[in-house]
């Protein structure tokens, strides 16, 4: 008789426990943890340092920021003052995903009670990063109008286990022949309750809707403590 063993359930399970951890943890430290899902190219950074931009001290905003290589982008959030730190994953097995265990270390790098959010923003990539938790409280994946309307329809499980849909580079719209409404459409195709917003970090509708969505959750999990 043969006995299957479901290897990536262990790992997953494992995952999990790592990431409610840091979940509570965070949560204890009144800091509101917001992860940051796309593919490549989509605008994660760009928005983070509109986030910073806008936010009255930016300095109470801190970001794990991974990639599989380079410290780019950590590098650009620290010029916007953001407390950052990078973990590359060539370092973990060149993983296409963030893991909770590694950014449960991260967070000792931080002063966590001098902080409102910390983001994190994984891996560009809209497969391997959705089965991980991360601990984060809340999720958002960002759909860029840059790549086509369809996204949603072909990547659902970004869509199912997200909280917040972001449409971004929306002053683009005109220049890729690309509605934002059409990729919301596609949104609700695969979730019609979904959580819609539509931003551009350099030009209209601008980052407002999204800050608002921030100071909501913040306020969410202040009513929480």
């Amino acid at each position: 008789m043969s006995v299957r063993i479901d290897l990536a359930q262990g790992i997953l399970d494992d995952n999990d426990l790592i990431a409610m951890a840091t979940s509570e943890r965070l949560h204890s430290a009144h800091v509101l943890c917001v992860g940051l899902l796309s593919s490549p190219g989509a605008g994660k950074t760009t928005l983070l340092e509109a986030t910073a931009r806008a936010w009255s001290d930016p300095t109470r905003l801190g970001v794990i920021v991974g990639d599989v290589a380079t410290e780019v982008d950590s590098a650009r959030l620290r010029a916007c003052r953001m407390p950052a730190v990078q973990i590359n994953t060539a370092s973990h097995g060149a993983s296409c995903h963030l893991s909770a265990g590694p950014v449960a270390e991260a967070l000792d790098a931080f002063d966590l009670p001098r902080l409102d959010v910390l983001f994190i923003e994984n891996v560009g990539n809209l497969v391997c990063p959705v089965a991980f938790r991360l601990g984060e409280h809340y999720r958002s994946v960002l759909l860029s109008v840059t790549e086509g309307p369809d996204k949603p329809v072909k990547y659902p499980k970004a869509i199912l286990d997200t909280d917040l849909a972001v449409i971004t580079k929306a002053d683009l719209c005109p220049h890729v022949d690309v509605p934002a409404a059409e990729v919301e459409q596609n949104v609700r195709r695969v979730r019609p309750d979904a959580r819609v917003l539509t931003v551009s970090a350099r030009g209209e509708p601008g980052v407002g809707a999204w800050l608002g969505w921030l100071d909501e959750m913040l306020a969410a999990m202040c009513c929480t403590k």
